[in-house]
């Protein structure tokens, strides 16, 4: 998968959710790229609301999406083509937590590849990467990439308390504080 790609797939699953709904907000590592941090090389991620689901797929669909559900219950996917690679992943839960209006209205809106859109906030995004921290899954290499690029945009407290009850998170946090990247 290339930037190039990526983007393409960003623009119009966007452009078709502004054109024909529902609401929606960007997510992931581009949401985080959209605040300054390095572009992601993996998939464009999209939030909407949990009963927002099948509108959304069918408008990606009618945007020439071609729409697939994989065995998770929390998103579907969608592909420039039928036979291409996934690009687009659609999520409406986070963590096992349902995506709620209130999230995508807490987006804040930037111009993201000149089209105007809702986008999560970085301390909305590290917060769900934080949580999603656990012993098969640990790898802070590219999460210290991430939040050395938006340090100055993330709410430091709002993660130390959002993530308390997980030791990865927790753990992350603190080396972030030993190496001068979190604010104390």
């Amino acid at each position: 998968m290339n930037h190039d790609e990526l983007r393409e797939a960003l623009r119009r699953a966007a452009s078709a959710f502004k054109a024909d709904g529902p609401d929606f907000a960007l997510a992931g590592s581009y949401a985080l790229w959209a605040h300054g941090a390095p572009e992601p090389l993996h998939d464009v991620d999209f939030v909407v609301a949990e009963p927002d689901v099948e509108a959304a797929a069918r408008t990606l669909s009618k945007a020439g999406f071609d729409i697939r559900r994989p065995p998770e219950d929390w998103l579907f996917k969608a592909a420039l083509s039928v036979d291409g690679p996934v690009v687009v992943d659609v999520l409406h839960q986070i963590n096992r937590v349902p995506v709620d209006p209130a999230m995508i209205a807490d987006a804040v809106t930037l111009d993201v590849l000149a089209l105007s859109m809702p986008v999560l906030t970085p301390t909305q995004v590290m917060l769900q990467k934080l949580r999603s921290l656990h012993e098969h899954h640990c790898d802070f290499a590219p999460l210290i990439l991430v939040v050395r690029a938006v340090r100055e945009q993330l709410d430091w407290s709002a993660l130390r308390d959002g993530t308390a009850e997980n030791p990865f998170a927790a753990t992350f946090l603190d080396l972030c504080t030993r190496l001068d990247i979190a604010e104390q």
